[in-house]
């Protein structure tokens, strides 16, 4: 095996990317992490440096990578992935840990996942699309069951609205269709039957055939305690859930996970990357809500505390690239459960300050990257000139591991309790289901 040292060009300014630096920060074969454009707390490990670098483009992205010897690429966002940045860089015979365009679909387009799940008898819901809104509202009329309805492209995680009544689904239908609320991504909507029951978000790495997932997670998506408000990006999340078993992990094995990436294989776009499965377990079986093409978030920031240090994020990240997933050994800390609590600005996920300082109490900071009970990952965050402000709506996921999922909230919310900014909102329920 090559032991080449890595420089790493990880972009975007996350919470997503504040765990993988975090995490590739521990690689003793990293060399450099540089994270384009980064936030306030993405430099803060030994390797790790912010570039403010104004790439035109993703061919400037590549140029910028051949600039700082870089030999690994990990794009963090969607619309990234989505938009095929791979390509740029496999074309520049640069290795780049995503799926290609074409696979990267199951994720840019819920029309064809769900088309796709049709194909390969993936178990999903029940749905139809529509791109005009006579067609949308005679459906939704017609149907007898609870629906959800679905911008089809990407929306920032705010895409899936959950309408009580149907004359709510209509609007929904003509507000993405008609006032375009969602830009071209709600140009076409997807409809399709309400599932009920418990939700699992499984992080998948995959080498296009061979694949490894960490622990199943738990997301809280609502904005306000027990479950209610709108949908945001993630207010916390929590793992391993605690409906996910053995003998259930094996059923979404079998049923969702492989026949997934076999179906992309078979229809000639391998999916080599990381794919996140959001799965509703429903009395009739583990179903697919959605695909994603990437790191989840706050998921990544939940499960990544659950690899042993040992296990090296660089070498996955690599072995998955070059179709050898099986050498690489991934270690999972299976005595510890992980907690996430996002920290957001007042107002998310609608209007909200930014610009706010932010005073984060220095007897309980997370000074170590190798510090693992106890981590703040910054996301929307800005340091300029010494002083650390808010610049986005989810400010700080501040993540804990301990013996019991109890014990874990207990830390987390203690991280919680050690940060200060005007109009700071979290939820307090965080791990009740």
């Amino acid at each position: 095996m090559s032991v080449t040292p890595l420089r790493i060009l990880l972009i975007g300014n996350g919470g997503r990317e504040s765990a993988l630096a975090w995490k590739l920060n521990q690689s003793p074969r990293v060399q450099k992490v540089f994270v384009v454009p980064g936030n306030g707390g993405t430099a803060n490990y030994d390797k790790v440096s912010n570039i403010d670098a104004r790439a035109e483009g993703y061919p400037g992205l590549v140029e910028l990578a051949k600039d700082l010897g870089i030999n690994l690429v990990v794009p963090g966002p969607d619309q990234l992935v989505v938009d095929g940045i791979e390509g740029y860089f496999r074309a520049a015979q640069i290795p780049c840990f995503a799926p290609s365009r074409e696979a990267a679909q199951v994720e840019g387009s819920k029309a064809f996942a769900k088309a796709f799940m049709l194909r390969h008898s993936i178990p999903t819901a029940r749905y139809q699309q529509f791109s005009d809104v006579e067609s949308a509202e005679r459906y939704i009329n017609d149907v007898s069951y609870d629906i959800v309805v679905k911008a089809s492209g990407l929306a920032a995680g705010k895409g899936v609205i959950l309408p009580e009544s149907k004359s709510e689904a209509v609007s929904a239908v003509k507000e993405m269709i008609l006032e375009r609320k969602f830009g071209d991504s709600g140009s076409e909507v997807v409809i399709e039957e309400f599932l009920d029951g418990e939700e699992l978000s499984i992080l998948t790495f995959s080498d296009g055939e061979n694949f490894k997932s960490l622990p199943a997670a738990q997301d809280h998506k609502r904005a306000y305690d027990g479950d209610k408000g709108p949908n945001t990006g993630g207010m916390g999340c929590y793992a391993p859930g605690n409906i996910a078993t053995p003998a259930l992990m094996e059923k979404i094995d079998e049923t969702i996970l492989r026949p997934t990436l076999d179906g992309l294989r078979q229809e000639g776009i391998p999916f080599v990357g990381m794919l996140f499965t959001g799965i509703m377990c429903t009395p009739l079986g583990p179903k697919v809500l959605e695909y994603n093409a990437r790191f989840g978030d706050p998921e990544t920031q939940t499960l990544l505390p659950l690899l042993w240090s040992e296990t090296d994020l660089a070498e996955i990240l690599l072995a998955c690239i070059e179709k050898r997933l099986n050498s690489v050994p991934m270690r999972i800390i299976t005595d510890k459960f992980s907690v996430v609590v996002v920290v957001v600005s007042g107002g998310y996920p609608g209007v909200y300050r930014k610009g706010l300082p932010i005073q984060i109490d220095e007897t309980n900071r997370d000074s170590s990257p190798q510090e693992r009970f106890l981590n703040l990952f910054h996301a929307g965050t800005t340091m300029k000139d010494g002083i650390l402000t808010t610049s986005g709506g989810r400010v700080i996921a501040v993540s804990a591991i301990a013996g019991t999922l109890e014990r874990a909230l207990k830390v987390a919310y203690a991280g919680v309790s050690t940060i200060h900014f005007e109009n700071i909102y979290f939820r307090k329920d965080i791990g009740h289901r």
